[in-house]
């Protein structure tokens, strides 16, 4: 059975910095592309970064040069290192990889306050 665990979220202030984890198993992670989303309240989910097995990395516009995705495919894990944090940033953080079907991880909150 697939798992996806979050870890590393928490309470920032502006233009700190977070990194978060993901810890994938049942999965051949070395296959898969993995990506990071985030839904803040009231707001639908959107998808922040990308990675691929072949270490292609995507982002969205309002994270591009501030956030970066990377993965360890020897501790099965994906990251999102997160510097220059903004309040608009503020949102529960969710890992997911497709592979025959979806999976979600279970989400870690992210809050950028002063």
């Amino acid at each position: 059975q697939v798992h996806l665990v979050e870890s590393g979220g928490g309470l920032v202030q502006p233009g700190g910095s977070l990194r978060l984890s993901c810890a994938a198993s049942g999965v051949a992670f070395i296959l898969v592309n993995m990506r990071w989303y985030r839904q803040a309240p009231g707001k639908q989910r959107e998808l922040v970064a990308t990675i691929t097995s072949g270490n292609i990395t995507a982002y969205v516009d309002s994270v591009k040069d501030r956030f970066t995705i990377s993965r360890d495919n020897a501790k099965n894990t994906v990251y999102l290192q997160m510097n220059s944090l903004k309040p608009e940033d503020t949102a529960v953080y969710y890992c997911y990889t497709h592979l025959g079907q979806v999976y979600w991880g279970q989400g870690t909150q992210v809050t950028v306050s002063s």
